[in-house]
């Protein structure tokens, strides 16, 4: 774990509104919080440099340092199970599809604590479905011998009888005939009488030791966990008197754990596991799990799932009245270890202080947070140590979970993303790429680019973040004559989605500065805040794929994927919509014909050059990485003027699979490489408003060449003042 560092309990704030501040130290002795404002984060020398301004309103102070730690591994809590005590035959049961069954001993269904004082488990290892008990002889353990095969689907069982001394393991694979595998069993001797009185049940874990809730976590798929007062018979029903059945096809949008026994023995999940999963009934007739509960009755746990790391707050924070909307960080420091914990000032409600307003993508953050890349060499540890930048990566600290880009130990997608932790990537100075020709920022301090900007030419602007806009809808935006995004706003919910449209057909301004934008859905639940989901389902530039069936999100039940497949084309939104990626190289835009028409000739005001952004801090050019095209066919309106498009991009550079139909035909007809371009667009809309997009994730980069003098710059200023002037 990092030495000192934190998270906030929310990422923006209203004045008279409260954010606390979660903070772990293992340095011992106090640590200083103070307030500063965070206007530009990137560390190159050759750029702007970090700009951490102090501010001088009560905040923080001294604090004792106080260890404060992450438990990752997802599991379910019964805390109320069936009396176990006086059953003289006892079977625990559950139908499972493991992911890493060779690895160390994983429980399925615990009673007790099996490796205490008192319980029972039905575990899985490398010998296959296993027993764990205690008894009046100590703890025994045994194994039926027959390994399990990683995702293939299992009944297994352990039966314990009292009376008899002995205790029976099962295990059944339940399409033999495709896979190959066979049945596998034993019996032995337990050696003394069972102790299980007074036992909770946990599912997918076992309890952990002192400060510890849960270990030996399972990676895989559970279904049906069932505990019976008597035998099963070979389909395995219940020839006992069911004590517990819990079917986890119910409230599969929330936390609970529905025993649909008659103890009615109702637990939670912790730590969100994937749900929505297929279970061992489906078929592939129906392909949401809102019409099937039946098929969908798993849920895929995972040994790295985190939700809340659920530290207790040191301090707080309240906004005061007048206090500028903007960015800002708490400041954490002791000896030579800092931290800065950043956090949004919302305007005042009805007081509106800028016409224009930046709009913060926490949900793409949130989605990119704790990104494992894997590229932390030792040329990239030098350029972070010699420029100063954020040391923090990833790559070297795991215990905070990962981003939706990185998958879990059994190779299966991470799906969920919480804010409620340390987001290693949310902070100023951190370096994404050891970029040749630039900085290497991308999301968080990559919007900083723009902040600075805007403060450089002294255009007044507020604050909001996407998860406020989701909250809130439209009316948020309705005040301002221009809405700006930042580099790359990915990640949207219908509800952000419906309100910059909305905002748009009422006569407001979008400027979008980026590329890859309103690219893919994600969910939400009221009930589960600070928490994203995405399923990246059937196509689209992806680090990983969902499993065929489990397209549909577990949070809200709605179909994910992408914005294009759910018929809204980011085209439709904004202009233009994703096109093509590579590496991070940043090249330039030349200026088309369309731009010398009067009624757009103000946009380049001057700007005589026709070779636009061939410099900047990312990848050495304003069009680059990742870029978005016009496409009247996907919603691009038709009295749109593409004003410059790019050139000269790399042999990286691929169109995006959606639009390729094959090796040579694409959707839309164009040649594959005509694809490859980033569209500078302008359009008037029918309302009165209006759109300007870049369609590159690298142009905010160029902002402040030469001193923010420069064609990008003059561009963007151009329109944003008379965005702003309300024309």
């Amino acid at each position: 774990m990092l030495a000192l560092t934190g998270y906030v309990d929310r990422l923006s704030a209203k004045p008279g509104g409260t954010i606390a501040f979660k903070i772990s130290s293992t340095l011992g002795g106090e640590y200083l919080a103070d307030l500063v404002r965070i206007r530009c984060g990137d560390p190159n020398p050759a750029g702007p440099g970090l700009k951490i301004l102090p501010v001088d309103l009560p905040f923080g102070g001294r604090f004792r340092g106080r260890h404060q730690p992450v438990h990752l591994g997802s599991y379910g809590r019964i805390e109320t199970p069936a009396a176990l005590a006086d059953v003289p035959v006892l079977t625990l049961s559950a139908v499972i599809w493991p992911t890493l069954p060779d690895g160390n001993a994983q429980a399925i269904l615990t009673v007790g604590d099996p490796s205490g004082d008192a319980g029972i488990g039905l575990e899985i290892g490398p010998d296959g479905a296993a027993l764990r008990l205690v008894t009046t002889g100590g703890t025994q353990t045994a194994a039926v011998g027959a390994p399990l095969t990683a995702r293939a689907w299992y009944r297994i069982e352990a039966t314990v009888d009292v009376a008899a001394g002995t205790a029976r393991i099962v295990q059944t694979p339940l399409d033999p005939a495709r896979l190959g595998l066979r049945a596998a069993t034993t019996t032995v001797q337990v050696t003394g009488k069972p102790l299980l009185a007074g036992a909770g049940t946990m599912l997918a874990a076992t309890p952990g030791g002192e400060g510890v809730p849960a270990s030996r976590h399972y990676d895989g798929k559970l279904e049906a966990p069932t505990l019976v007062a008597g035998d099963l018979d070979t389909a395995g029903v219940p020839a006992g008197r069911v004590l517990a059945a819990w079917d986890l096809g119910r409230d599969i949008g929330g936390v609970r754990v529905v025993d649909i026994g008659p103890g009615g023995h109702h637990g939670v999940v912790v730590n969100l596991p994937t749900r929505g999963v297929t279970g061992a009934r489906w078929t592939g007739r129906e392909m949401c799990w809102r019409h099937a509960p039946k098929d969908y009755a798993a849920i895929h746990f995972h040994s790295d799932d985190l939700y809340d790391c659920g530290w207790e707050t040191d301090f707080s924070f309240t906004v005061p009245d007048g206090m500028p909307s903007g960015l800002y960080g708490a400041r954490l420091r002791s000896g030579e270890h800092e931290d800065i914990i950043p956090f949004y000032v919302r305007p005042t409600p009805g007081k509106t202080g800028a016409p224009v307003l930046f709009l913060a993508s926490t949900f793409t953050y949130q989605a990119y947070a704790n990104h494992r890349r894997g590229n932390l060499d030792e040329g990239f540890r030098a350029r972070i140590k010699d420029w100063g930048a954020n040391p923090n990566s990833p790559d070297d600290h795991s215990d905070y979970a990962h981003s939706t880009y990185n998958r879990h130990p059994d190779n299966s997608g991470v799906a969920l993303s919480s804010r409620l932790r340390l987001m290693l990537i949310m902070r100023p100075g951190f370096l994404t790429f050891n970029d040749a020709r630039g900085s290497g920022l991308r999301h968080f301090p990559a919007d900083t680019h723009l902040l600075d900007w805007l403060e450089a030419k002294g255009i007044a602007y507020d604050i909001l973040t996407d998860e406020d806009l989701d909250d809130e809808g439209v009316d948020l935006l309705r005040p301002y004559a221009a809405v700006l995004t930042g580099s790359h706003p990915e990640y949207h919910t219908p509800g952000t989605m419906d309100a910059l449209e909305t905002y748009t057909q009422e006569g407001g301004r979008l400027v979008y500065l980026g590329g890859n934008g309103f690219y893919w859905r994600i969910a939400r639940n009221p009930d589960l805040p600070g928490v994203i989901e995405v399923r990246r389902a059937e196509t689209g530039i992806r680090a990983w794929a969902a499993e065929t069936g489990e397209y549909y999100h577990q949070l809200d039940g709605e179909l994910g994927g992408l914005w294009r497949r759910n018929g809204r084309p980011p085209q439709r939104l904004a202009g233009v919509g994703f096109s093509s990626q590579g590496l991070f190289e940043g090249s330039h835009y030349r200026r088309l014909p369309a731009a010398d028409d009067p009624a757009v000739a103000w946009i380049f005001e001057g700007v005589p050059e026709t070779i636009i952004g061939d410099f900047g801090l990312s990848g050495g050019g304003a069009a680059g990485f990742e870029l978005d095209r016009a496409d009247v066919n996907l919603g691009t309106p038709p009295n749109t003027v593409v004003l410059a498009s790019s050139e000269g991009h790399g042999p990286s550079f691929i169109p995006v699979f959606e639009d390729l139909l094959s090796h040579v035909n694409t959707l839309n007809g164009e040649p594959r490489d005509r694809l490859v371009r980033a569209d500078m667009i302008y359009a008037d809309l029918p309302s009165g408003g209006a759109l300007f997009s870049v369609g590159s994730i690298t142009f905010c980069g160029s902002l402040s060449h030469a001193g923010y003098d420069n064609p990008v710059s003059r561009i963007l200023e151009n329109v944003v003042r008379r965005f702003a002037a309300g024309s």
